[in-house]
């Protein structure tokens, strides 16, 4: 799924991270990256893991001396890039690679070209709710998310409910210092979605059906009964799509 299946990841320091890592797939669909959008682009998204403290620990010097001591990356880096190693070209080739992890031809991509049997009855159900319930209002897009922010608690308050508010919470406010944006996240996108649990920034629903019922709680006010939420799951099923290398 592109991303470590657990709520929190263990940085070079072994500390726990704060927020659940995203997937790395499709990330170039995204509008901006990082669940608060500190970053603009993927090259601007290499400073924030390999700089932490917590994550990689590491420097641009460091990384550059290790890189420039390897003779196949001095290699390839020369015959792609005429300044050779620095931070812009390593910045641009990671960049790069994550652009390529596309996965095209999900059953639902497929649908939506007009392969009527592409999803079953149940998942055209799904998509129906999807799209009545109101979640493609954030969920959207080619990702199918990923290109807004939304506050995460619009009908009932979710951070109040959970209990134990970090300032990871905080979300958007720790960029903007904004107090509109307090608790205001990246729409994750859908794509892949059965693949890359837990769920939200916290990591805390470990389920598709959970989240569901926890999204229609707390961004749409609503419960949503069993057969429905069955739907919905093999609707997101659709959305897992294929990565070839």
């Amino acid at each position: 799924g592109g991303a470590d299946s657990v709520a929190f990841s263990t940085g070079v320091t072994g500390a726990r991270l704060s927020l659940n890592t995203p997937t790395v797939f499709n990330s170039a669909l995204n509008f901006r990256q990082f669940w608060d959008g500190r970053a603009a682009s993927l090259d601007e998204q290499v400073d924030g893991p390999l700089l932490s403290k917590d994550e990689m620990g590491s420097t641009w010097p460091a990384v550059l001396t290790v890189l420039r001591g390897d003779a196949g990356y001095t290699r390839a880096f020369t015959r792609s890039y005429p300044q050779g190693i620095d931070e812009s070209s390593v910045k641009d080739a990671i960049a790069s690679f994550e652009a390529s992890l596309s996965t095209p031809d999900a059953p639902f991509d497929l649908f939506l070209a007009g392969d009527a049997n592409a999803i079953d009855a149940r998942a055209r159900r799904g998509y129906e709710l999807f799209t009545s319930y109101g979640c493609s209002a954030c969920h959207q897009g080619r990702g199918v998310g990923g290109n807004m922010f939304q506050k995460l608690g619009v009908m009932a308050d979710y951070f109040a409910d959970r209990g134990h508010e970090t300032a990871a919470d905080q979300g958007r406010f720790n960029v903007t210092h904004d107090e509109s944006d307090r608790h205001v996240f990246k729409v994750p996108s859908l794509r892949n979605v059965a693949l890359t649990a837990p769920y939200l920034h916290d990591g805390s629903v470990e389920t598709l059906d959970g989240v569901i019922r926890v999204m229609a709680r707390y961004q749409l006010g609503r419960d949503v009964d069993a057969n429905d939420v069955s739907a919905l799951v093999a609707f997101l099923e659709t959305l897992s799509g294929r990565y070839d290398g």
